[in-house]
């Protein structure tokens, strides 16, 4: 008795348990009965169980658990063609979630986020690829890259209803040109940048040649009239010194007469090695015979 107490006891708790199921938060399940999705009476939209402990029909209902949180598609940057026919390499993101969750469920496959990630990238790329084509290079980068976005963003708000998606946003994070592009936008501009540098230095060097040609003229000048006045005050000083012996020898003839000869004996014997061959007669020597010069 008591041991098929506990068969019952069993099979009650294993009824139980694959009758019950757990949805999380983030998350929203659907029912299949019989590979169908279980959808509300007189509807056809599906029937949804929310985070909780909900019941099911053993053996007949299958359930299936989707995310329902916000997702975020982020490849790798993909090269895309402007109206001039130039390469851009655009790296974008796109924010989703899912809408309709039967039409999901059918679309991807069994609610496969990466075959419902790669529907809607193809999806996104047709449509950067069409408004990009629109466009130029400049007109991109200069402002239009806003406008870009939204037509995107209304493009897919239409064409990823029959995934069960609704698009969220679409941004574009970058903009690049490709490598080979920009090396050669790069030499160039290298190129662009050194020819200015060269008219440059041309121009500095030609002003150098002007400021030097001045700057010489002008020492010239100076120089010149340097000597000039220097030419001037010499002959003014020697005017004014000859004027003052003038009056020094009127004065006192006597007296002039031994400073001089005081004057020539100290130019004369200040090196000590001269040899001199005069007459002691002479009247070189006369203030040394006599101080008052007059003994012959």
């Amino acid at each position: 008795m008591r041991k098929g107490l506990l068969v019952i006891v069993a099979l009650i708790a294993i009824v139980f348990y694959a009758s019950v199921f757990v949805v999380v938060e983030g998350e929203r399940g659907i029912v299949l009965q019989f590979g169908k999705v279980k959808r509300e009476q007189g509807t056809e939209l599906p029937t949804l169980y929310g985070p909780g402990l909900h019941f099911k029909v053993p053996m007949i209902d299958q359930v299936r658990k989707l995310d329902a949180r916000l997702q975020t598609l982020d490849d790798q940057a993909d090269r895309f063609i402007t109206s001039e026919k130039k390469d851009l390499i655009i790296d974008s993101y796109v924010k989703w979630r899912i809408d309709n969750f039967a039409s999901y469920y059918l679309a991807t496959g069994g609610g496969n986020r990466l075959q419902a990630e790669n529907l809607l990238r193809r999806r996104i790329n047709n449509s950067l690829r069409s408004e990009i084509g629109n466009l130029t290079i400049r007109e991109i980068v200069s402002g239009k890259r806003g406008e870009v976005m939204e037509a995107a963003l209304r493009n897919q708000l239409e064409s990823s209803a029959d995934l069960g998606i609704k698009v969220v946003d679409v941004r574009i994070k970058q903009i690049n040109l490709p490598t080979e592009i920009s090396t050669s936008i790069y030499q160039r501009m290298r190129a662009e940048r050194a020819a200015v540098a060269r008219e440059h230095r041309s121009q500095g060097r030609e002003q150098a040649e002007i400021i030097k040609a001045k700057a010489d003229r002008d020492v010239t000048v100076m120089i010149a009239d340097a000597q000039r006045n220097s030419r001037t005050l010499r002959g003014e000083g020697d005017a004014s010194a000859a004027t003052i012996y003038a009056d020094a020898y009127s004065a006192d003839p006597d007296f002039f007469s031994f400073i001089r000869s005081l004057e020539a004996y100290r130019k004369s014997f200040e090196q000590g090695g001269d040899l001199m061959v005069l007459k002691p007669e002479g009247d070189f020597f006369r203030f040394l015979k006599d101080p008052s010069g007059k003994a012959q």
